[in-house]
């Protein structure tokens, strides 16, 4: 992956756990990226890079993945993993911050700006599970994840990943064979069977600071009904759609996303 904006890997105290970082680009405004459910900091490396230009990214190994504290004794709920994000905010004292988050990581978002909003100045919401008490199952299969973790604690090439992720790059694949063993395998387990039972609804028509909705055209974890439903929650929203794109949506188109989310944040308020 590119890293001609990566300035260095750090590890911080915050919310009671070591939280580790990369960052990447040092200028501008922060913005804070919190990846997803099975994506350790450095798969997210080759988008960061790109956002770093015109933005100061910190991207997090959310708790039970990648270099971040893990353990059977650690919580794994929205609302401890929205405290992380506000206690790692609050520990490095960014200020007019961007929160990006990308499925599991934009609940999580959801969460932290209804708890505390204090210093967001946007919300980049991408492709969230709208799973939930009494809602349409995320369209995923858990043994998915819980298969290729175990596969990779015992040791995989990028070409066993590629059962896994078809579509993706070559590089792509090696650097998840890598890192995927990292992805605590009950963290994984927690968050999936609470994105059915975490509602995160009831948080929207709280949340104040301008938010993107960002929808993949492909893979069905948004539907227009939820769209719709969405909007009558938060008429604020902005929704918007990249097309030819599945759930991991800089994977399979990287400039859409990268456009239209410096779209959004070069917006005036």
């Amino acid at each position: 992956m590119s890293d001609k904006n990566y300035l260095y890997g750090a590890n911080v105290h915050a919310n009671g756990i070591r939280q580790h970082y990369l960052r990447y680009g040092g200028k501008g405004q922060p913005l804070v990226l919190v990846p997803g459910i099975t994506s350790p900091a450095i798969t997210w490396g080759f988008v960061a890079d790109r956002l770093a230009e015109t933005h100061d990214v910190y991207v997090l190994d959310v708790r039970g993945r990648g270099l971040s504290e893990t353990g059977p004794d650690l919580s794994y709920d929205l609302d401890t993993y929205a405290d992380d994000i506000r206690g790692f905010i609050d520990t490095l004292k960014l200020e007019d911050c961007v929160v990006l988050g990308h499925s599991m990581g934009a609940r999580i978002a959801i969460r932290l700006a209804r708890k505390n909003a204090a210093g967001l100045a946007r919300l980049v919401l991408v492709d969230p599970p709208v799973s939930g008490p009494g809602r349409r199952a995320y369209p995923a299969n858990l043994a998915w994840y819980v298969n290729s973790i175990q596969h990779a604690r015992r040791g995989m090439s990028a070409e066993d990943m590629r059962h896994y992720c078809p579509t993706w790059t070559d590089e792509q694949l090696c650097l998840r064979a890598e890192w995927l063993h990292t992805c605590d395998e009950l963290a994984t387990r927690v968050t999936f069977e609470k994105f059915h039972t975490e509602d995160i609804h009831q948080d929207l028509p709280h949340l104040t600071p301008p938010t993107l909705l960002m929808v993949a055209t492909r893979g069905g974890v948004i539907q227009e009904k939820d769209k719709e439903e969405i909007r009558q929650l938060l008429p604020s929203i902005q929704v918007t759609h990249v097309p030819d794109a599945g759930h991991m949506i800089p994977w399979d188109n990287l400039e859409d996303f990268c456009d239209q989310t410096k779209e959004f944040l070069m917006q005036k308020t």
